[in-house]
């Protein structure tokens, strides 16, 4: 999987956050749920504004930008599994 850079950021990533781009295409970030604590609503961090391709991927790498990578669809089937009659005595 490559991925190619789209944005420079440099968001700073906060323990304990989900960061991720919304629908805008800006980074928006929010807490994670944990055990009983739950989840807290997104807020926006940087306003970027990505136009989104379809059939990519965009997320927010190491570096703190917004990067995108070819989506792998259908991959290889399972085999169906055949029951067996039982045996006769």
């Amino acid at each position: 999987m490559a991925a190619k850079k789209v944005a420079k950021v440099g968001v700073k990533k906060e323990k304990g956050y989900l960061y991720f781009v919304d629908k805008q295409g800006d980074v928006s970030c929010a807490k994670m749920a944990r055990g009983d604590k739950k989840g807290g609503s997104a807020k926006k961090v940087a306003k970027v504004g990505v136009k989104r391709q379809e059939g990519y991927l965009y997320f927010i790498d190491k570096q703190g930008d917004i990067s995108c990578a070819k989506m792998v669809r259908g991959g290889t089937k399972k085999k169906s599994s055949k029951k067996k009659a039982p045996k006769r005595k």
